[in-house]
């Protein structure tokens, strides 16, 4: 029987973007494994196996689950490795290294952490030379990494450009809009009132004190918005302190870890982002298949979805004057908000998993056909 492991730094990351892949192997008849941080149920996977992975990616620990990666590959002997994420890419393509019979690699880089100029970004690209050997596959999400990607020759045999992973797309999109407004109302959201919304961790790279130095500074030509932050993460009380400093506690909702944001994005308006550093944006799709425009950073990832002026605008990442005037923009022009949703929606449906699927399974070097 032919065995394939998909790796991922952590297993919420495999539940929220894998389990259909882990399907289409498993109903091909391949015997399904995970490797990621902890162990736990996961549908379609024979064996869940924990590594000592931390998240600290120059962390000495990370050593350790190197050769606890070795002794897996070398007993189970795969046919085919799916690997994910920064930390677990690496972790794994070195584990891959030390064995004397390889198997098939396929690394999906879900956005590299750094960009083509500048002394920082060797930290990380010496790995990924140092993995390419071993890399029979690169998928990359956006087009920045790809001519990264390209320009270091970081893989052995095969790059190609994919679009992300697909999202549920059949479960995104407006609500009829009797349904919306009573939704709305159940939510204290008066009618004229215009909702912003961002899910992300909170985390320094989703960036969320810009956006709220931003909110704060275009909130006195936009009395009647809101702006819902969906998520936790190790900012969070940073943040709800931050807000009550700058005085818009009336305006700023945390709603806490949300399981399905197709229950909010429907009754919100706009989407937005300030984020540092992107592979191709889940929450984005999500939202702009649900017809909102967006207004987010000037940065890779975003620029592969968000065409300015049709449907969405982009700002200078780290710009707070930029991101307040882009905000108050669509803010103050529905009739804008309603052209820029609908360009929004049909952009994101090239990215629904029914169509993406097939289009990553036949980057594979082995089929599963």
């Amino acid at each position: 029987m032919k065995k394939v492991l998909f790796c991922a730094s952590t297993l919420s990351h495999i539940t929220s973007f894998h389990l259909p892949y882990l399907q289409a192997f498993a109903q091909q008849g391949w015997e399904v494994w995970v490797a990621a941080n902890e162990t736990g149920p996961i549908p379609c996977a024979s064996h869940v196996v924990a590594l000592p992975f931390t998240k600290r990616f120059f962390s000495p620990q990370n050593i350790r689950a190197i050769f606890a990666a070795h002794k897996l590959l070398k007993e189970q002997q795969f046919t085919l490795i799916s690997t994910h994420t920064t930390l677990a890419g690496a972790v794994c393509r070195a584990a891959v290294w030390l064995l004397r019979r390889r198997p098939q690699v396929v690394y999906t880089c879900h956005g590299y952490l750094f960009h083509q100029k500048g002394l920082k970004k060797w930290a990380y690209l010496l790995p990924e030379k140092i993995c390419a050997p071993v890399t029979n596959v690169l998928l990359v999400m956006n087009q920045e990494d790809l001519q990264i990607a390209r320009r270091f020759h970081l893989y052995k045999n095969h790059l190609a450009l994919i679009p992300g992973m697909g999202f549920a797309s059949q479960l995104f999109s407006p609500l009829p809009q009797p349904q919306r407004e009573a939704k709305r109302a159940a939510l204290s959201i008066g009618p004229k009132q215009v909702v912003f919304i961002y899910a992300a961790e909170f985390s320094q790279r989703k960036n969320h004190s810009l956006l709220l130095h931003s909110f704060a500074a275009a909130a006195k030509q936009m009395p009647t918005a809101l702006l819902f932050l969906a998520g936790d993460g190790s900012q969070l009380t940073a943040c709800q302190q931050l807000v009550q400093q700058l005085g818009i506690g009336g305006q700023v909702r945390f709603l806490g870890h949300v399981h399905n944001m197709a229950d909010w994005y429907p009754l919100c308006d706009i989407v937005v982002s300030p984020s540092q550093a992107e592979g191709l944006p889940f929450h984005l799709m999500e939202a702009m298949s649900c017809g909102l425009p967006a207004v987010v950073s000037d940065i890779k990832g975003h620029r592969d979805l968000i065409s300015p002026g049709k449907n969405g605008l982009l700002f200078p990442l780290g710009d707070t004057a930029a991101f307040a005037q882009a905000m108050v923009a669509l803010y103050c022009n529905g009739e804008r908000r309603l052209q820029y949703g609908q360009a929004a929606r049909e952009t994101a449906g090239a990215y629904g998993l029914s169509q993406v699927l097939p289009q990553v399974l036949k980057e594979y070097p082995l089929s599963i056909q």
